[in-house]
């Protein structure tokens, strides 16, 4: 059965063989377009895919089309197309052979379309590795056409990194082996989009073994993959942000120890035994302390006793400097917040109260928090509850709250800049702190303890204070408190000559005394060290210490060790100092 037809898609001639098989006069064919006389599903493939495929190859080979006879019945067959052309290479005419399918080649056919149409991501490939065939489901997700895909390498479609996996005949010795599961590959589409899948097939084998064909199944697993690499992702950051918050509450609970000379409180006058009475009677309960006292007596030791002896012991201090606080990062500080909040948070912060959740909160110099922001506070007082700025989600917090200041605030209180309402709800319990001056028969034993811990961190001898030295400490008024003291024995240590403390030179206001042990003769400017010297003694002293260990900061004969530091302060340290290893 032969057909003639012409450049403009009309039947030119046809064979008496096709006329009588479709039961149609010449005269009601010729003139006619092909489509007239085929189901609707093939009028579609001839527009959709004949006639481009004819354009583009000049011939088709094996393609189905169905024919609806006069009466009805639908012929089932394959055509062979080819395109004659003239002289110049213009097309003439096409000549379309057809040959009707018999029932078993029928029902192939209809199998071969109802694996087109299978809603699943199938691909059949020869013992080469070319396609042979794919599913309408197969192209849509490659964003491919039929003609573009069948009769290629399969690897054409691959991912660079896929086709690396399987190059060095590996892609060979895959398709020998025939059947598999589930492997993952990557096929990249039309657009460049990477699609991530999970592979199985099945082998069509010869009679002697020989795979002639592998039929394939995909199942695209990118969506999956993309959101279990986001839960990674997400897991994974939560664990760093776990992990940050706690070196974050550590480090606080340790910057607290530090200042607070690891919870240690020296004396034993009935100023500082009264004190400690009032410490011990507050610390089980849940009452809110206010901490009086001067600036430099050791407000923040006594938070940390007070933390030490509660219930609360082994849950985070966490200690808010509100001086140092800008009035713009307040809410942020205290409360925290998330990502895009303002301009500069480019990430979720946990906020103080967050950090001390179930521990104790110690708000130094309360009295610095502009009245304007005291609100704020309040409420996480009285309510137990916050958001984080820019969040609208409410939390709930268990914290203990201990306040500080060298400020009279009843008298801010007058004056308005002090909210009443959050004077007495910080004020529950207030602990007056004495100053040193009221405490001078701990001045000995005081100003021991920080000779012993300076000779230790400076790596120095061991050294005592004479009584000529403790009557001079005993003399002074120490208006700095036990700040003034700290320093004034470390400069003193720092100036030692030999094993001879030099207090005289680091006593405020005071001359060099001729009698005392260890002075300088006058007039020798060399036993003095300025600020910036004695900064400087510290640091080749560091340097010296991370030199003798090899730089190594801690363990057993590390420059901690040595020191006689914490591997924190030292790092602290070597920081401050800008201290590198050279290399």
């Amino acid at each position: 059965m032969v057909t003639s037809i012409g450049e403009d898609g009309r039947y030119r001639d046809i064979s008496d063989a096709f006329l009588d098989r479709l039961g149609f006069s010449r005269k009601e064919m010729v003139g006619q377009p092909p489509s007239r006389f085929v189901t609707e599903e093939s009028a579609q493939r001839i527009d959709k895919e004949f006639r481009p495929a004819l354009r583009r190859t000049g011939r088709l080979k094996d393609k189905p089309i169905a024919f609806v006879a006069k009466d009805g019945e639908i012929v089932h067959c394959l055509t062979d197309s080819i395109v004659e052309t003239g002289r110049k290479g213009a097309a003439v005419r096409t000549i379309a052979m057809y040959r009707e399918l018999d029932i078993q080649a029928q029902a192939n056919l209809k199998y071969r379309q109802l694996y087109r149409a299978t809603p699943a991501m199938l691909h059949t490939v020869d013992a080469s590795g070319r396609i042979i065939t794919v599913t309408d489901h197969w192209l849509r997700k490659m964003g491919y056409t039929r003609e573009e895909v069948v009769g290629r390498p399969v690897t054409d479609f691959f991912s660079k990194a896929d086709r690396e996996r399987l190059s060095s005949g590996k892609l060979k010795d895959l398709l020998s082996t025939g059947t598999f599961e589930n492997q993952a590959r990557q096929l990249v589409t039309h657009d460049g989009q990477v699609l991530e899948l999970l592979v199985s097939a099945t082998a069509v084998r010869d009679s002697a073994g020989r795979v002639q064909r592998l039929l394939v199944a995909s199942k695209d697993v990118t969506e999956r993959n993309r959101a279990e690499r986001a839960l990674r992702d997400t897991l994974a950051e939560n664990a760093r942000l776990r992990e940050e918050l706690e070196r974050e509450r550590d480090y606080l609970r340790e910057e607290v120890n530090v200042a607070m000379d690891f919870g240690r409180i020296v004396g034993r006058s009935p100023a500082l035994k009264y004190m400690l009475s009032q410490v011990d009677a507050v610390a089980q309960t849940p009452a809110s302390v206010l901490i009086l006292g001067e600036s430099g007596v050791g407000k923040e030791l006594v938070a940390h006793a007070i933390h030490a002896r509660s219930s609360r012991a082994d849950a985070p201090l966490v200690k808010v400097n509100c001086a140092s606080i800008p009035k713009e990062l307040f809410e942020s500080e205290f409360f925290g917040h998330v990502k895009g909040a303002f301009t500069g948070a480019h990430r979720d912060r946990v906020g103080r109260f967050q950090l001390a959740d179930g521990g104790t909160i110690f708000l130094d110099e309360v009295g610095e928090i502009p009245i304007e922001l005291q609100g704020k506070l309040l409420r996480v007082l009285q309510e137990s509850e916050f958001e984080r700025v820019g969040d609208d989600i409410t939390r709930s917090v268990d914290v203990r709250v201990i306040a500080a200041t060298n400020r009279d605030l009843e008298e801010l209180v007058v004056n308005g800049e002090f909210r009443e309402d959050l004077y007495y709800r910080l004020s529950v319990f207030p602990i007056s702190v004495p100053p040193l001056r009221r405490r001078q028969e701990d001045l000995p034993q005081l100003a021991q303890h920080f000779l012993d811990k300076a000779c230790t961190e400076f790596g120095r001898t061991k050294l005592k204070l004479t009584n000529r030295q403790v009557a001079a400490i005993t003399a002074y008024d120490w208006p700095g408190n036990v700040r003034e003291l700290k320093n004034v024995i470390e400069r003193a240590v720092i100036l030692a000559k030999d094993e001879t403390l030099r207090l005289e030179l680091s006593m405020p206001d005071s001359k060099p005394d001729s009698d005392a042990v260890g002075v300088a003769p006058a007039g020798d400017d060399s036993a003095f060290l300025n600020e910036i010297e004695m900064r400087q003694f510290q640091k080749e002293n560091l340097r010296k210490a991370l030199q003798k260990s090899n730089w190594r900061v801690s363990g057993k004969g590390g420059a901690a060790d040595l020191l006689g530091l914490r591997p924190t302060t030292l790092a602290d340290r070597i920081k401050s100092f800008e201290l590198k290893r050279p290399g």
